[in-house]
């Protein structure tokens, strides 16, 4: 049976869907935009801020589906422009150690609420 992850300290679905599902011993974040839940912002700055923001958020999601980051085997980055990817890079390598999740990281053309960085992930517990 599937079970539904919500924290308050992530931003809450923007849309008919949840934070996280966990299923079989795996976590499955949703796409975590840099909206700060304190204010429903986004995170001031550029890119680096914002992928600082959208780790964050998944952070604190797995934590509360009793996991974290180290546990992480999957990423998918979506970027705005492609051209920020060293940026997003740069804040990514702080959140992650050896051995790193394996990883896509996609330009797209638009992401929800004009965000530069979006970032989904799949952990183990």
């Amino acid at each position: 049976m599937n079970k539904q992850i919500n924290t308050e300290k992530a931003p809450a679905a923007i849309g008919p869907y949840s934070q996280a599902v966990e299923a079989n011993g795996m976590v499955f974040a949703s796409g975590q935009l840099p909206i700060d839940p304190a204010t429903g912002a986004f995170a001031e700055g550029g890119v680096k801020e914002q992928t600082r923001q959208s780790l964050t958020n998944a952070k604190q999601i797995l934590e509360e589906a009793g996991t974290d980051l180290q546990h992480v085997v999957k990423t998918t980055v979506f970027l705005s422009d492609m051209a920020d990817f060293a940026a997003m890079n740069e804040v990514y390598a702080e959140f992650f150690s050896q051995p790193f999740p394996a990883r896509s990281a996609v330009a797209v053309k638009t992401l929800p609420k004009n965000a530069l960085v979006e970032v989904e992930c799949i952990a183990v517990k």
